[in-house]
């Protein structure tokens, strides 16, 4: 019986860690680039602001960056729907924990005027 106040104190404490992450939103950019366009001036502003971008691929509408001076500090970003004109969705990532979208607010205004850039070109 002595163990009992132990025991539910390590299920308690143990059930706290299990608990899911909290989903935050990612910021969005509606585009009418294609696809390919909006990848390539997205790996731009993340190049310019320190980012090294692991992997981009426009034919699945992915693009992963890291943060050269920040471990563990990664951005994703996803066209929706991929291979059409659609919306970009951006979201950062600090230790696998989703960031709050505040974080990107910078970096999303520096790829809508790109993007406007962009559009233009074509």
């Amino acid at each position: 019986m002595s163990r009992l106040p132990g025991m539910l104190l390590v299920v308690g404490l143990l059930a706290g860690c299990a608990t899911p992450l909290s989903s935050v939103p990612p910021m969005t950019l509606s585009s009418q680039a294609s696809p390919s366009c909006a990848l390539e001036v997205t790996a731009e502003a993340l190049m310019v602001r320190g980012y090294v971008v692991r992997h981009a691929d426009a034919s699945v509408g992915r693009l992963e960056a890291v943060f050269s001076r920040w471990p563990g500090y990664r951005v994703l970003v996803t066209l929706e729907p991929p291979g059409t004109d659609g919306r970009l969705a951006l979201t950062a990532l600090r230790g696998g924990r989703p960031m709050p979208s505040a974080t990107l607010e910078r970096l999303v205004s520096d790829i809508a005027a790109r993007l406007v850039d962009c559009e233009a070109r074509q």
